[in-house]
């Protein structure tokens, strides 16, 4: 029994010694700092329930075994208002303060909100101008984009420390998951979306970046490195791609599209105008519509199927009810003419 206790005394204490610099809970980056702090507060929180009923539990059950005969028998008693209240008390306090600690970090934590601080002690000064990076979930890679610097780069991420970041994420087929343990929560990367994320690393390294979304055979080695550097170190990385790259043009970045496993870094000096955008919304081929234009035309009432044959503008009068007359467009994108879409709409300036 002596050497039982012994062996799981031992293998209690190597699983808490092996957690000590668990990323997640000792991360570089303020977002992912809360984060962590918010998953140890809510552990404790539900220990407050869990240890007692699981201590209760074991003491029962030597108290009242079957050997002990000092043990109290009552088999007629079936209540006591004190312990109802003791049972059904502690579990709902626990379960509110899990319910308001849930709520506000929801709102705080959420990653479309831009930061307020750098960290506990530096609130974000007015003039700071986050740096922007436009992130694409390819099949099996991932596409940074830099619209302020120019460039871009295939599994190789880096930023400023102590500097906002602003991630704008997005997919080119399948969802995908963008997560950096040591900066901040994970967040899905979807075709045809954007996502948003928020933040800031406050330290030095080189950390692990990866999908944390299965997306199809290469999806386990779908990572990449995320550099955090200082201000000088930032702008050397930079430089270095802007000499070592080569152009990302729209065909390279189909060419790039297509599935692949085990990619290295890969460095781009320059970014074909509009490609995030195009991107986006599923256009970057030649005369192919982009969904925006899409979304146009149907907010103006639908091309119809006169659009598909001839190019023309169809005014719809004033209906029984009382509606606006409105202009709508037919004319429709075509490979000849791939930004051909006409979109207007006009209320009726002479009401009856």
């Amino acid at each position: 029994m002596h050497r039982f206790i012994r062996a799981l005394a031992l293998v209690l204490s190597a699983s808490l010694l092996a957690g000590c610099n668990t990323v997640v809970l000792n991360p570089s980056g303020d977002i992912a700092a809360q984060q962590g702090r918010l998953v140890v507060i809510s552990t404790l929180l539900m220990l407050l329930i869990i240890v007692p009923v699981i201590a209760l539990t074991l003491f029962f059950a030597w108290r009242y075994r079957a050997s002990n005969k000092a043990a109290t028998y009552k088999p007629d008693w079936d209540h006591s208002t004190q312990l109802e209240l003791v049972i059904w008390a502690a579990p709902l306090l626990i379960i509110i303060a899990l319910g308001a600690l849930t709520w506000i970090s929801t709102h705080v934590l959420d990653p479309f909100r831009p930061l307020a601080r750098i960290d506990a002690q530096r609130p974000i000064p007015a003039e700071t101008k986050p740096l922007v990076v436009e992130v694409v979930a390819l099949d099996w890679k991932w596409l940074f984009l830099y619209p302020e610097q120019g460039i871009a780069t295939v599994n190789e991420l880096a930023a400023p420390v102590d500097r906002p970041i602003t991630f704008k994420i997005t997919a080119s087929s399948v969802m995908n998951a963008f997560y950096v343990p040591a900066l901040a929560g994970m967040i899905y990367a979807m075709p045809g979306m954007e996502t948003k994320l928020h933040a800031v690393i406050n330290k030095p390294g080189v950390y692990e970046g990866f999908s944390a979304n299965y997306s199809g055979a290469g999806f386990s080695h779908m990572r990449f490195k995320f550099h955090g550097l200082d201000e000088a170190g930032f702008d050397a990385w930079v430089k270095s791609n802007r000499e070592q790259g080569s152009p990302l043009s729209r065909e390279a970045y189909l060419a790039l599209e297509r599935p692949s496993e085990r990619e290295p870094v890969r460095r781009y000096a320059t970014v074909a105008d509009g490609l995030y955008p195009a991107i986006l919304n599923r256009c970057v081929e030649a005369g192919r519509m982009c969904i925006d234009q899409m979304m146009a035309i149907d907010e103006t009432g639908g091309a119809g199927r006169a659009g598909l044959s001839e190019a023309a503008i169809t005014t719809v009068p004033r209906g029984e009810k009382g509606l606006p007359a409105r202009t709508l467009a037919n004319e429709m994108c075509t490979p000849e003419n791939p930004n051909g879409v006409r979109i207007v709409a006009q209320a009726d300036t002479n009401p009856q």
